[in-house]
């Protein structure tokens, strides 16, 4: 059973950072291609970030480039998003999960930043 498991959530000022950690078991974690995504109050859902199975080609959108960082570690099967400067429109509930299944995202963690 595929278990997705991101913490590392919570409350922060406007400018201020956190780093957030997905726990991934139940498949073999170094072959996928893994994302980022999120999902503001009363939003859709938003790709956030995405790397490949080997750690290489990160890709960002648009609005969080220069700001936040996605890395992994095969060895720990866990993904990581270091989220620097953050603002008030990064408040989201923030998930992982395969990039080829986007809809297949597992627990996320709450982000709060306040102006």
């Amino acid at each position: 059973e595929v278990q997705l498991v991101a913490s590392g959530g919570g409350l922060v000022q406007s400018g201020g950072s956190l780093r957030l950690s997905c726990a991934a078991s139940g498949f073999i974690f170094r072959t996928y291609d893994m994302s980022w995504v999120r999902q503001a109050p009363g939003k859709g859902l938003e790709w956030v970030s995405g790397i490949d199975g080997g750690g290489s080609a990160p890709r960002y959108v648009n609005s969080v480039k220069g700001r936040f960082t996605i890395s992994r570690d095969n060895g720990k099967n866990t993904l990581y998003l270091q989220m620097n400067s953050l603002n008030p429109e990064d408040t989201a509930v923030y998930y992982c999960a395969k990039s080829v299944d986007l809809n297949g995202r597992g627990q996320g963690t709450q982000v709060i930043v306040s102006s």
